[in-house]
C-alpha cells in the first residue's frame, strides 16, 4: 500500500526530486530524520574519497563521472600503471622547482580527471553528456580532453590556478560551478 503522505510515491516515480533529496523527512513517529545530501554534495563526497586513493605529494585530487545520477568512472592522480609513484621515489616537480600550474608535462603522475576518463575507456563506458565532479578545478590539459569526451558540466570544489582551463569551458559552452562542501 502507498502511503499518501510520501508524494514520491504517490506521484509515480521512481527517482527522487531535487527537494525531496534535499529535505528531511518526518517518520509517522514524529522523529525528524536526518538530512540527506544534495546529488551535487554526494558525488563531490565521493571525488574527495577517491582523492585519499591519490599518491601525490602535493595535491590530492578525486574525480567522479556521472550521467543521469549513474556513477561512470572515478579517478583520482597518481602514477601510471606499473611506473614507481612519488610517494616512493619523491616528487619531479618538487625536485625540479616547478610552480603549481606551470609545465603539466614534467610530471610523474596522470590526473584524476585524465584517469576517469581511461577508467570509463578500458571497461567501455560511454562518458559523452556526463559531469564531472572533482575536489579541484580542472588544469586547461584536463579541459580540453573533457570538452573533446562531451563531457557537459563541472563542479568543483577547490580552485586551480589556469585562467585558460576557464576560458576554454566557457567558449565550448561547458557548464562550470565552483561548490562548497560541509
Amino acid at each position: 500500500m502507498i502511503d499518501p503522505g510520501d508524494k514520491r510515491r504517490a506521484a509515480g516515480t521512481v527517482g527522487e526530486s531535487a527537494s525531496a533529496a534535499d529535505s528531511p523527512t518526518v517518520p509517522a513517529d514524529g522523529v525528524a530524520a536526518r538530512e540527506r545530501p544534495s546529488w551535487d554534495t554526494y558525488f563531490l563526497q565521493l571525488a574527495r574519497q577517491a582523492a585519499t586513493r591519490s599518491t601525490c605529494l602535493r595535491r590530492q585530487v578525486g574525480a567522479v563521472l556521472v550521467r543521469d545520477r549513474r556513477v561512470l568512472a572515478t579517478g583520482y592522480n597518481g602514477a601510471p600503471r606499473g611506473v614507481a609513484h612519488c610517494l616512493e621515489v619523491g616528487c619531479l616537480r618538487e625536485q625540479l622547482a616547478i610552480p603549481s600550474g606551470e609545465r603539466h608535462e614534467l610530471c610523474r603522475a596522470i590526473h584524476a580527471e585524465q584517469n576517469a576518463i581511461i577508467q570509463a575507456a578500458v571497461h567501455g563506458v560511454a562518458i559523452e553528456g556526463a559531469t564531472l565532479y572533482c575536489t579541484h578545478q580542472p588544469c586547461v590539459l584536463c579541459a580540453k580532453v573533457l570538452i573533446n569526451c562531451g563531457v557537459r558540466e563541472i563542479h568543483y570544489v577547490e580552485g586551480y590556478p589556469d585562467e585558460l582551463s576557464a576560458a576554454m569551458f566557457a567558449e565550448a559552452g561547458v557548464a562550470v560551478a565552483k561548490e562548497e562542501l560541509p
